[in-house]
């Protein structure tokens, strides 16, 4: 039943998860199959009470919202604000001054932005940096957070987080100066910064015309999902969606791999990035 679920998900999604992943579909899944039990207490729903059924259930598509509910569960992924760091660092020190001094408008993506922390640093950055660069980028900052999951898009388009939340990564500072406070200590993004960011459901293994052009992609922490071959068609589709010289960020350990003849590296002394060529 377990290869019979990877192929599902391969097919639904793109990811790949190989093989000795049996503990990470159980464990996502687990709490699926409780969900199921406590919506129809006393059915005789097999799927509530058997992991196997639960996998088969999904497999048939019987359930739409079933179906949806499984893919989301196996693609949602924590996230930190300002992660790993050097990215932002990039984006202030390099990337935004090249930019600034040839347009007055820029437009981001951030792939598969989860619950929408990557997408709001990204704009808090580009306001720190417009305070030293004032009249900057005046005819617009646009970012657009995408992900698979639909719930994940509802939770970063609120822009409310709680306090484990708001701790990983996120100073006080910043929080005094991007965030409001709420009566149950929960924060939620400002509008001067909400106003840059918009978020979508969208899977990667679609086409990517809809979205438009871009200036910068963080696509971060997520091509390790996928096997060679769609990982190569999604790097090359990014470097179709990105502007002349536009550039892109990608995970820590994350690679260019078969479309390097897409983009040219860049190494600055916090990390690197990539180029289109």
């Amino acid at each position: 039943m377990y290869e019979k679920f990877c192929h599902f998900l391969h097919s639904k999604s793109g990811i790949l998860l190989g093989g000795a992943k049996q503990y990470l579909v159980r464990s996502r899944l687990l709490p699926l199959m409780y969900r199921v039990a406590s919506s129809h207490p006393g059915s005789a729903d097999p799927a509530g009470n058997n992991l196997d059924s639960l996998i088969e259930k999904i497999i048939s598509q019987r359930d739409p919202l079933l179906t949806q509910a499984s893919l989301e569960a196996m693609t949602t992924n924590e996230t930190l604000w300002f992660r790993d760091t050097y990215p932002f660092e990039i984006l202030r020190s390099k990337i935004l001054p090249e930019l600034l001094a040839k347009q007055n408008r820029i437009r981001i993506w951030s792939a598969a932005s989860s619950t929408g922390q990557e997408a709001y640093s990204i704009a808090m950055t580009i306001a720190e940096f417009l305070k030293s660069n004032r009249g900057g980028f005046e005819r617009g900052v646009e970012i657009v957070g995408t992900d698979l999951s639909a719930q994940v898009i509802k939770t970063a388009s609120e822009g409310t987080y709680d306090t484990l939340s708001l701790n990983r990564g996120l100073s006080d500072d910043l929080k005094r100066r991007y965030f409001t406070l709420n009566p149950d200590h929960s924060m939620t993004i400002s509008p001067d910064i909400k106003k840059w960011v918009s978020f979508r459901q969208f899977n990667l293994t679609s086409k990517f015309s809809a979205l438009g052009q871009f200036d910068v992609v963080f696509c971060r922490n997520v091509l390790i999902y996928f096997d060679a071959e769609r990982k190569t068609v999604i790097l090359q589709d990014i470097s179709a969606c990105l502007q002349p010289e536009g550039c892109l960020i990608l995970g820590a350990s994350e690679s260019l791999g078969g479309a390097s003849s897409k983009f040219k590296m860049i190494t600055q002394p916090s990390g690197l990035y990539y180029r289109k060529v």
